[in-house]
């Protein structure tokens, strides 16, 4: 027993006496464990799929309300993308098993044209196309300028591989040089009379929303709470969004550490 105590003690002083940079530790990133439990959900929730499938039901006898209704311009429905139509939880749970994050292999994400369809989406769209109604898609995604391959034809590539009617690019409207959607719209709705609006983000479907505090978010939906399930249809994304942003006051350029603590600050903690 001795030998043996004595043996264990040289092991550790081996080991505690060799330079600090000759030693390695596993690689942990805060946040991209943290988006684990986020991406689990989304992927293998029955209940993620069924408020999706919630979502676009409850949109199809909208959509009948509203085609009764005259208006001066030609009907369209306005939709954002990822995570609302496209899937990129493969792309997230990259991130995570990589132990990175955005905008790491996001163009070649998109570059790759791989995104499934959120349930739900693609039966609704070809029911509003068989009715005669525009389909706008209003994204943030970006365009690299010095890609061999646009962006846009991958997109494009993609959404038109899953069936998704009116996929050209005079109904594509990408990010230009703000993140803001509201010129777009702006720009939709001098063509189109927009009658509903998709997103998972809540500044998908107006500026009000935009680049505010959590406290200012949640008093402008209840400020607007009529407006959903009527005009604006959201859908659910753990993973990413403005909500994330709202929680470290946009200053996105924080920290890992600070950013971990800046989570936990914004939990609403019972004690016993």
């Amino acid at each position: 027993m001795k030998t043996a105590g004595k043996l264990v003690l040289g092991i550790l002083i081996c080991f505690w006496t060799v330079p600090a940079m000759a030693r390695t530790y596993p690689k942990v990133d805060v946040l991209p464990d943290q988006l684990l439990m986020a991406t689990v959900w989304h992927q293998t929730s029955a209940e993620y799929r069924a408020i999706a499938y919630q979502t676009f039901n409850l949109a199809k006898i909208v959509l009948d309300m509203e085609l009764k209704k005259a208006t001066p311009k030609q009907k369209a429905v306005v939709l954002d993308l990822d995570e609302t139509l496209l899937d990129n939880s493969p792309y997230q749970a990259m991130v995570v098993q990589q132990q990175t994050g955005y905008p790491h292999g996001w163009f070649d994400w998109i570059d790759a044209a791989e995104a499934d369809a959120i349930p739900g989406a693609l039966g609704f769209l070809k029911y509003a196309d068989a009715k005669g109604v525009a389909i706008i898609y209003l994204s943030n995604r970006k365009i690299k300028k010095d890609r061999k391959i646009p962006g846009m034809q991958n997109t494009l590539k993609n959404m038109r591989a899953l069936g998704f009617p009116q996929a050209e690019e005079s109904h594509m409207f990408l990010r230009d040089a703000s993140s803001s959607k509201q010129a777009r719209r702006d720009a939709i709705a001098q063509k189109y009379s927009i009658i509903m609006l998709f997103g998972d983000n809540l500044n998908d479907h107006a500026e009000v929303f935009g680049h505010k505090g959590v406290a200012e978010r949640k008093a402008a939906v209840d400020d607007l709470q009529h407006e959903f399930g009527y005009r604006y249809f959201v859908l659910p994304n753990a993973m990413y969004g403005e909500w994330e942003g709202a929680v470290y006051n946009y200053k996105w350029r924080k920290s890992i550490a600070e950013k971990s603590e800046m989570r936990k600050a914004a939990l609403n903690v019972w004690v016993p």
